[in-house]
């Protein structure tokens, strides 16, 4: 079963629901709440959720790693061999459109990174800047260039790691695919829908319930780290902008609302990816959420 949507829309709270209906396992397919480091800030499910049903792959991650859609997929794996073990519904849920992606489509089979290597171009990154990176992918992988934006910095920086790596261009590795781990007709798909005005409310009311909660010093914490800025991590929606405050950059009404702007921005994308790319979806508005819930356990249960 996979329950996908906008950040903020609900998607736990039904995940959760369903998963009391069929005695289902949760499984994160959230890019950020693999960290541990970011409990607050994602708005990972609490204590007491987690007690009542089994979740997994939540804050399993430590945020020094650069952590990939193929780390997830590989961990996944071995949730959903258990899960088909026990004879538990599981339950994917998650905004993040690249693990449904590889989930229900395979991924490609590009291999692992040395640490060396990607410590090396992020170091040539810093002293040269990215135009001169975005340069020497233009020679060495000319394909990936041209449609990569000239500034975009972790893209680039990971397409010069996979040629210094392998010798060969991320096209080419594309070309080579691995399996879906859920073939088409194994599952069913929602996605959860709600109206834009009344989700971009509620990211602004979480926004501002996460501050209360924590989420400030939860950064700092993550702050005094000192880990590189182009670690997942470090770019959870509102974290630069509260690293910003606790600079002096910007004051905490600032640093929120910067926070806020970018995770409705980040909804908006969220919506046009999963219609594009992963059309197979049902999309369902909120208020016929649990009424979709009612069907699946019928046919689970």
């Amino acid at each position: 079963m996979l329950i996908a949507g906008p950040t903020a829309s609900g998607k736990s709270a039904l995940a959760l629901s369903l998963a009391r209906k069929t005695g289902g396992i949760i499984v994160n397919a959230d890019s950020m709440q693999v960290y541990r480091d970011l409990k607050v800030i994602t708005a990972r499910p609490t204590a007491d959720e987690e007690a009542e049903v089994p979740h997994r792959l939540y804050g399993h991650v430590d945020a020094a790693v650069n952590f990939s859609a193929g780390a997830w997929v590989a961990d996944a794996t071995a949730v959903l061999g258990q899960a088909r073990a026990e004879k538990r519904l599981p339950i994917f849920v998650g905004g993040s459109g690249l693990y449904f992606k590889a989930l229900t489509r395979g991924l490609s089979a590009v291999p692992p990174i040395p640490s060396e290597i990607r410590e090396a171009v992020r170091a040539r990154l810093e002293r040269d800047g990215v135009e001169a990176l975005h340069a020497e992918l233009g020679r060495r992988d000319a394909v990936s260039a041209e449609r990569l934006k000239p500034r975009d910095r972790t893209r680039i920086a990971r397409a010069l790691e996979v040629v210094e790596a392998t010798g060969r261009s991320l096209t080419d590795w594309h070309r080579e695919g691995l399996p879906p781990l859920l073939p088409a007709g194994t599952y069913r798909a929602l996605f959860l829908a709600p109206e834009r005005e009344v989700l971009y409310a509620r990211i602004d009311a979480r926004f501002e319930a996460m501050l209360k909660a924590g989420a400030l010093e939860e950064v700092a914490a993550l702050a005094a780290r000192n880990l590189d800025p182009l670690l997942p991590a470090m770019k959870a929606h509102g974290v630069p902008a509260l690293i910003a405050h606790l600079a002096g950059k910007l004051t905490l009404e600032e640093a929120s609302e910067v926070g806020r702007a970018d995770t409705r921005h980040y909804a908006k994308r969220q919506f046009t990816w999963f219609r594009h790319q992963l059309p197979e979806f049902e999309w369902v508005k909120p208020e016929a959420a649990e009424v979709w819930v009612d069907q699946v356990c019928a046919s689970s249960c």
